[in-house]
């Protein structure tokens, strides 16, 4: 084999050498290395440090900001302790007959439960006795006045106890006193003790007794953020002095369900599911549920101030979980999503509440990660396995094919099942183990390929010299036989566009730039081979170098789509020139199609060559570009190409040609459509009615032809083919003139290219 080179005579290429037995030894170490590098990392994940932890959190963060939950189901309302209520009844915390008035109001409005993402544990000072002890110098009869009136804690109770009220409870750092009495949501565990998973605080914080007794439920609405500070998952049970404790979200769900006991099932890794009658939740071990978010949704609240007042719609809490929380600032009850940066605590819970009954919450199970482990062994021995045997593109592919395979695993797994898939570590394992063998794969091939390349790369495209570096032994002369499908496109009248851009020829070039661009975006979009571009017309063919065996649909697909892309920018190019108040001529161009067997391969000398294509059929493609201008029509194909197309896109038999420089006449066609317009009615009545009228023109039955072409015409505007009939009412005019000879068999012989 021998190296063309720019002067002189060819060189002929080494040999490579043998390599050593050193070398051999050399790719078993970098195995060996890999491996060694893939069970450290394996022991990583297992140790599970906080940067591992931290970026695997942060890759669920993306996949949530990228497709957050889409809110399908609005079972709850927020009653909002927003600024406009602060301001409109005072600071928090307000005299407890004005939260009863709230919780009467919401009752009587129907809401199908309260429950407040508060919490009430000391004697409202605002009540009329505590006043009136607290304060000197009132006279007795008022004092009198005020220890007559009914205490504000009683009259909140009695408001909870008329309706289905769940009160709030939060966690505490330090163990504290509890009342002997207080009712307890019970739990029944089926399986291991989970206990030892669960989150666990010391003490809890409880409402006042008298309130707590009156609750329908209670429930610990503390949310516990990742150590980064972001809030992903919420917890629906937690062990607080010592007993096992219901999330708010949770008691709620168990109030709504009638249920008086919760089933937390368990298995040997923690908690698998909480269940309620009719109804379970899946939970992670630590019996939290990982929250798929949505943004914050205004239309979630409602604000305090207009229960209060009278003005609010009853269709916004009507049968409707409603949750009483607050949004403002002074308050600090925000926290951080994924999709949000402040986000109001009592939304979490009702991002909760909707996640879990529209079932659309996130899982990370308990397995997870002996998947991700298995999964990174899995790809990171197959790039050990097989990266050694390839060459540096190859290796590149199979590390971006393992990257888009992860990936699209976690993104299928989040978005359709919603399950998290922790990609960064297989993903960061195989790429470790992949770039030790590629380093070494990239120093041994380097000094070839390098010489490769600066042999050809001033004289041969950058993909042809890609691939000879790849694959040495293709550099040769020469080509093989196989059928191909050959295009010619051309504009239509270009010397008369060059002609308007005479005296601005950048602007000429910046022309032919923008309608080149789309048309070899629609040939290299049909898996087409751009051979050459000759000025305004481009040369393409299909079927090579990558096998194509529906190469004329490929081409007859990229042919309709060339047409539609010129008829998009012709339209563009109108309205810039109506907006620039300047002349425009439109680009129109004509395709010619022809299949047949070529010689495909590296054509030229022993100086300079190219992939390129030879044959008839190449010559004949040429010629049909040329006589779509004469047809006036968009597209021309050779009988092969039709024949090869027929029963799956729209396409009319024209004439039988003979072009010049040809002896045998062929049977042209021009492509009307795809399978949408073949199948159509209208499409069925023309190609009737077209052959109707071919048949009589080639019997020279000229009245019966003119009657069919009329017939055509009708239907002609809907596909472009006016000027075709137009040409054929000239040819038979003429012929009424002056007949054919009595040996003519139809067949038209074309004079000009």
């Amino acid at each position: 084999m021998r190296i063309p080179r720019p002067f002189g005579r060819p060189a002929p290429l080494p040999a490579p050498a043998p390599r050593p037995a050193a070398r051999r030894r050399l790719l078993g170490l970098d195995r060996a290395l890999a491996l060694l590098v893939l069970a450290g990392l394996v022991a990583l994940r297992i140790w599970d440090p906080a940067p591992v932890e931290t970026l695997r959190l942060r890759t669920f963060d993306a996949l949530q900001a990228l497709h957050p939950r889409p809110v399908t189901l609005r079972p709850v309302t927020i009653v909002d302790i927003d600024e406009a209520s602060i301001r409109a009844y005072g600071q928090w915390p307000w005299a407890r007959t004005r939260v009863a008035a709230l919780v009467r109001r919401l009752t009587e409005a129907g809401a199908a439960v309260v429950a407040f993402d508060m919490v009430f544990p000391e004697p409202d000072r605002l009540s009329p006795a505590r006043f009136a002890q607290g304060l000197d110098g009132l006279d007795p009869e008022a004092r009198a006045a005020l220890l007559r009136l009914p205490d504000s804690d009683a009259v909140l109770a009695e408001a909870i106890r008329a309706g289905r009220v769940i009160l709030g409870q939060s966690a505490l750092e330090e163990a504290v006193a509890e009342a002997p009495d207080l009712p307890r949501t019970g739990f029944a565990v089926l399986g291991p003790d989970p206990t030892a998973h669960l989150a666990r605080f010391p003490g809890l914080l409880h409402n006042l007794a008298d309130l707590e007794r009156a609750a329908a439920g209670r429930g610990l609405f503390t949310i516990v953020p990742e150590r980064d500070g972001i809030v992903r998952r919420v917890p629906l049970a937690v062990q607080a002095s010592g007993r096992l404790v219901p999330g708010l979200a949770l008691e709620i769900l168990r109030v709504l369900t009638g249920s008086g006991t919760v089933l937390l099932r368990a298995d040997a890794a923690g908690a698998e599911a909480l269940v309620l009658p009719g109804f379970e939740v899946p939970t992670d071990a630590s019996a939290s549920v990982w929250l798929h978010f949505s943004g914050r949704d205004p239309a979630r609240y409602v604000s305090a101030r207009s229960v209060l007042d009278g003005g609010l719609d009853p269709d916004r809490v009507a049968q409707k979980i409603v949750l009483v929380g607050t949004s403002a600032l002074g308050l600090l009850d925000n926290k951080t999503t994924p999709v949000e940066r402040v986000m109001p605590g009592v939304e979490v819970q009702a991002q909760l509440l909707e996640s879990v009954l529209s079932r659309t919450t996130l899982a990370y199970p308990n397995d997870a990660i002996v998947v991700e482990i298995a999964l990174a062994l899995a790809v990171s021995l197959v790039v050990i396995a097989f990266a050694p045997l390839l060459g540096a593109a190859r290796l590149l592919a199979l590390g971006a094919t393992i990257a888009l395979f992860l990936a699209a695993t976690a993104w299928f797994r989040f978005t359709e099942l919603g399950i998290l898939l922790d990609a960064t570590f297989p993903l960061g394992a195989s790429l470790t183990v992949y770039a030790v063998l590629v380093f070494t794969n990239y120093t041994r091939e380097q000094t070839q390929r390098q010489r490769i390349r600066s042999a050809f790369g001033q004289y041969l495209s950058p993909a042809l010299v890609d691939e000879l570096a790849a694959s040495p032994e293709k550099l040769r002369l020469g080509g093989e036989e196989r059928p191909l499908t050959i295009m010619f496109s051309d504009v239509r009248g270009f010397t008369g566009i060059a002609e308007f851009y005479r005296n601005d020829p950048a602007g000429l070039t910046a022309l032919m730039n923008r309608f080149l661009s789309p048309l070899t975006e629609a040939v290299i979009g049909a898996r087409g081979t751009i051979d050459k571009y000759m000025g305004d017309a481009i040369m393409a063919f299909w079927n090579a170098p990558l096998d194509d065996p529906d190469h004329e649909a490929h081409a007859c697909t990229a042919a309709l789509a060339m047409i539609a892309r010129m008829e998009a920018l012709n339209a563009q190019r109108r309205a810039e020139a109506e907006a620039g108040g300047h002349p425009v001529l439109p680009i129109d161009i004509g395709i010619g199609l022809n299949t047949g067997l070529c010689v495909v391969g590296n054509m030229g000398s022993t100086l300079r060559f190219d992939y390129s294509v030879l044959g008839d059929p190449v010559n004949v493609a040429s010629r049909l570009e040329g006589q779509s201008k004469a047809y006036r029509v968009k597209t021309v194909l050779g009988s092969a190409t039709a024949a090869a197309v027929d029963d799956r896109f729209a396409v009319l038999e024209i004439d039988l040609i003979r072009v010049k420089g040809k002896a045998q006449a062929e049977a042209v066609s021009t492509l009307v459509g795809d399978r949408t317009v073949r199948d159509s009615p209208a499409f069925r009545r023309l190609a009737a009615r077209h052959a109707e009228m071919l048949s009589a023109y080639r019997r020279r039955d000229w009245a019966m032809a003119r009657s069919r072409i009329g017939a055509c015409r009708a239907e002609a505007a809907a596909f472009g083919l006016c000027g075709l009939y137009e040409l054929y009412l000239e040819r038979v005019a003429a012929f009424e003139c002056a007949p054919p000879p009595a040996d003519w068999s139809g067949v038209h012989v074309a004079l000009t290219k």
